[in-house]
């Protein structure tokens, strides 16, 4: 396993993980993914940027041995996760001398998940700089990207921000940095939707600190190496900004076809007042998808038959899915189809009450949708185009 030059001095010895289809048992990546760790090269002294998932520890030993990295003065733990840090253990151990570096809560972390020795754990302060001769190191503590403890570091020298989790993507393949950083961008969209978008107030104001750096080179722990910096830092902007589309998003789920009659209703009356609609059959949920859809969407509406009283257990997790990532919607509503009474209404809006939207009239029909529920729908569209129009006001 060779390692791979991203400029004089800074090397790329993470692993592709080609076969990978789930993250965190959670999360779908259909293109695989990249634990993405970086050697940086002084004229006195040598550092380690994040470490790689320890299945793929040996990876990492390789190329570090093709660079000849017989002596490491530094590991920079930028976040404690084991896909960042888990082969730190290993990693003291084959180089003796290292001292690892982090941020306080990173250093609590480490020694709770990993038993990293807690002799080898110096903390770094914000905007504290390391000078490894011609190059340095400076921290940026940048919490909750995504977890507290999280930090990104710039070389100066080489105007190279390594970002951790920030600015990445979960793709898996061999072109070490991107030859085209905007064929990035849709894959770093679905990153930001599922593991970014939950913080993104805390990402929106962080940007600042990014904002001060002369950037050339963002260098992510998962995904390609970025040389138009610009280009994700705008989309993040884009992304964790206010502004939202003018879109409706229907996540629904229908058992004998009632609530399906009136998802299709609902979207031609919303298609005549011109609104963008994404429809999501929660028959086999996509996590991936219904994150995507969601990042910019101005309303969610989600449509469910009653099962035993209560909303579709599909929908509910799609609910609940949709409260945890806390994308910027304006407006909630409920629609959907009964036998003889229910809760969903109640359990849906209660589900997603962290989102703080407006909650929308429910249109709710027994059995087949009639006359009344088709005029319902009606109004909820007008009602939705009327909200969507001052949109930016």
């Amino acid at each position: 396993m060779k390692a791979r030059k991203v400029v004089d001095d800074i090397f790329w010895v993470g692993a592709v993980d080609w076969d990978r289809r789930m993250f965190d048992s959670l999360v779908p990546i259909p293109e695989g993914t990249s634990y993405n760790a970086y050697v940086v090269r002084g004229k006195d002294k040598v550092a380690l940027i994040d470490t790689v998932e320890p299945a793929f520890g040996e990876v990492l030993l390789s190329r570090l041995a093709d660079l000849g990295i017989d002596r490491l003065d530094y590991v920079v733990a930028n976040h404690a996760e084991q896909d960042h840090s888990g082969m730190l253990p290993k990693i003291l151990e084959r180089y003796p001398e290292a001292r690892v570096l982090c941020t306080a809560k990173c250093k609590s972390m480490l020694l709770d998940h990993l038993a990293v020795a807690g002799e080898r754990l110096d903390e770094v302060k914000d905007g504290e700089s390391i000078d490894l001769g011609g190059k340095s190191l400076r921290f940026i503590h940048f919490p909750w990207v995504h977890w507290p403890e999280t930090m990104l570091t710039y070389v100066a020298e080489a105007k190279a921000l390594f970002p951790c989790d920030l600015f990445g993507a979960h793709l898996a393949t061999n072109e070490v940095v991107a030859a085209d950083a905007a064929k990035v961008l849709p894959r770093a969209e679905l990153y930001y939707a599922e593991i970014m978008m939950p913080f993104r107030d805390k990402i929106a104001k962080g940007l600042a600190k990014v904002d001060e750096l002369a950037l050339e080179i963002i260098a992510p722990s998962h995904g390609p190496v970025l040389t138009e910096p610009q280009l994700i830092i705008e989309a993040y902007r884009a992304w964790t900004g206010p502004a939202v589309a003018n879109k409706v998003v229907i996540p629904y789920i229908s058992m004998h076809g009632s609530t399906r009659l009136m998802v299709d209703a609902l979207i031609e009356e919303l298609t005549t007042h011109g609104i963008l609609v994404e429809r999501i059959d929660l028959e086999v949920i996509d996590l991936g998808k219904l994150a995507l859809a969601l990042v910019d969407a101005a309303t969610v509406i989600f449509g469910t038959p009653t099962v035993l009283m209560s909303a579709h257990p599909n929908v509910l997790y799609a609910a609940l899915a949709a409260n945890l990532l806390k994308p910027k919607v304006r407006h909630v509503g409920v629609i959907g189809s009964f036998g003889w009474g229910g809760k969903s209404v109640d359990q849906i809006t209660t589900a997603v009450s962290a989102l703080k939207a407006e909650v929308l009239p429910p249109v709710l029909a027994r059995g087949t949708p009639d006359e009344r529920a088709l005029t319902e729908l009606a109004a909820l569209a007008a009602a939705i185009a009327a909200k969507h129009a001052v949109l930016g006001d």
